[in-house]
């Protein structure tokens, strides 16, 4: 069963879920914007699926803390697959199929996967989106927002490194002081709250930003000691003059396109980065969460699912779960998905009736939000307690990240854990075969599994041995042993007495691994075999001489 906080009823948890759903809305909304302009596609649509995200994925979903919504992984899909279908409402139809799949992936029990990745490719990952969203996001505090920003990828326009640099040459005054304050308030925050206790701990620091944000902006346009932002520099959501204009923003998917080969192909690509993206986020979450609960990975395959079809349904563009968002629901102090649910009807009900009140919010001021949300997740200390642990997992972790800035969020992850597999394979081999000897005593002891990538060191080793030698191989802590390596052991016992060796073999009494009956027959026959077997290991590791170990 899931482990839940003390306080499960539902007021008794909305003390933190509302703040915290607050701060998400504030987060999501101009990415939902961005993803969707990304992507080619009307910026409502953003919304919808943003909407849908929040509400339907939130109340079939088993997550606590993970938001759904558009996600930047999936915008250069998107934006080719509107362009190959010449239709926007023909890819529709592809976001409803994708959900489908989606469904029976998660009928099929496919989210076991998220399970293989390593947890230093999971840390990688994070520390990777909280680097992207600080260098993404300093452009917006310093007031340059020439270009705009994605929530786990580069920026469409430009690079992400060149716009961090170019920015410090495009610096609005209003905004940098806007974005510094709010960022400098942000930490002073923090520091102060953590040794406190009470009701000064549920006020959420990014909402108080909000109104910080706003009011320094208000107050430059009474004062016009500076000029106040305006125009670009603020939230831009579009906004319906009635109701039938507001309804207008609702597409139909246009079904005539379901006979096309070509949408299906489409479906299927979006359902399968949709939902390897949705498992690595539940995974990097679920390690976030303070209380450590674990996500059903099937549910959320079908929560996911239901999302796409009601969002391309009614005109949205796919969703997934995003961990950007989900940081900050996390950071902001969420225990439930109430924060995810209540968060999507914030959307829905305040874009369409007080869009105008929304769009005096500085950018400057959700920027010093995300900055501080990226810090949280790629902290120094991170990187230091990971080189500690040595660099079969240190190296996997700082590779994700790179390839993560380089490339996108799948193909970092993807050689992330191709090197974690390395280190894995690495440590298997080495620790399959054990060489050690005292003078001309030897003792080879085959542990775990030993495939046919060890044949070569156990027959050059087997080959060194001097004449007139006794040699024990020990399989009894062996697993499995590659026949390759039970013919290479057989060969050896062979003619091992023409340089008079005297060979012990010694098994596992129920396993033999598949050696032949002569080798075991002419082993059962020496008169070795009456010693204690493990007074003979002993007495080789522990020998007088200069015992020289050998691992591989």
């Amino acid at each position: 069963m899931t482990n839940q906080p003390r306080s499960t009823g539902f007021f008794k948890s909305l003390g933190s879920d509302l703040p915290s759903s607050i701060v998400v809305f504030l987060v999501a909304l101009p990415l939902c914007l961005g993803v969707a302009l990304a992507s080619n596609a009307p910026l409502f649509s953003g919304i919808i699926a943003g909407v849908s995200g929040g509400i339907v994925v939130g109340l079939l979903s088993g997550s606590n803390l993970s938001v759904s919504g558009p996600a930047a992984g999936l915008t250069a899909i998107v934006a080719a697959a509107i362009t190959t279908l010449a239709s926007f409402e023909a890819f529709l139809v592809v976001v409803v199929l994708a959900g489908v799949m989606q469904l029976v992936l998660g009928f099929c029990k496919a989210g076991i996967i998220g399970d293989y990745v390593p947890n230093s490719v999971i840390k990688g990952m994070l520390a990777a989106i909280g680097l992207i969203l600080i260098l993404n996001q300093v452009p917006h505090l310093l007031g340059d927002d020439s270009s705009f920003e994605l929530d786990e990828n580069t920026p469409v326009t430009g690079n992400i490194f060149v716009n961090f640099f170019a920015s410090f040459a495009n610096i609005d005054l209003s905004a940098f002081i806007i974005g510094a304050v709010c960022l400098g308030f942000y930490f002073a925050w923090e520091a102060w709250v953590a040794n406190k206790k009470g009701f000064i701990k549920l006020v959420p620091a990014p909402l108080l930003i909000v109104f910080l944000g706003v009011g320094l902006n208000y107050l430059f346009a009474t004062t016009q000691a500076i000029p106040a932002l305006q125009g670009g520099h603020l939230v831009s959501i579009p906004v319906a003059s009635s109701p039938t204009e507001f309804l207008s923003f609702f597409t139909m998917p246009d079904w005539s396109f379901i006979t096309n080969p070509q949408v299906w192909i489409l479906a299927l690509t979006v359902a399968l980065v949709a939902s390897l993206e949705t498992l690595l986020c539940i995974e990097a979450v679920d390690d976030l969460d303070p209380y450590q609960r674990v996500t059903p990975t099937n549910r959320e395959l079908k929560a996911q699912g239901v999302g796409n079809i009601v969002s391309g349904l009614v005109g949205g563009i796919p969703v997934t779960s995003v961990i950007v968002r989900s940081s900050a629901n996390v950071n902001a102090g969420a225990k439930t998905k109430k924060s995810t649910i209540l968060h999507g009807s914030f959307l829905l009900l305040l874009v369409a009736f007080i869009p105008a009140v929304l769009n005096l919010i500085p950018k400057a001021a959700l920027a010093a939000i995300l900055i501080f949300t990226g810090y949280k997740l790629a902290k120094p200390s991170l990187f230091k307690a990971f080189y500690k642990k040595g660099w079969d997992v240190f190296l996997p972790f700082v590779m994700t990240i790179a390839a993560i800035l380089a490339t996108d969020l799948l193909k970092g992850v993807i050689l992330g854990i191709i090197i974690g597999l390395f280190f894995a394979f690495r440590s298997n081999f080495r620790k399959a075969v054990f060489v050690v000897n005292d003078e001309k005593r030897y003792l080879f002891r085959l542990r775990k599994d030993v495939s046919f990538l060890n044949k070569a060191i156990i027959k050059r080793k087997l080959e060194e041995v001097p004449e007139d030698s006794h040699v024990i191989i020990d399989t009894k802590r062996a697993d499995y042993i590659d026949k390759d390596v039970v013919e290479t052991i057989e060969d050896f016992t062979l003619h091992a007495p023409l340089k008079n060796i005297k060979v012990d073999l010694y098994t596992s009494g129920f396993v033999d691994h598949g050696f032949s009956y002569k080798v075991l027959a002419n082993n059962n026959d020496n008169a070795s075999l009456k010693r204690n077997y493990e007074e003979v290991i002993e007495s080789v590791i522990q020998g007088n001489g200069n015992p020289n170990k050998q691992t591989n």
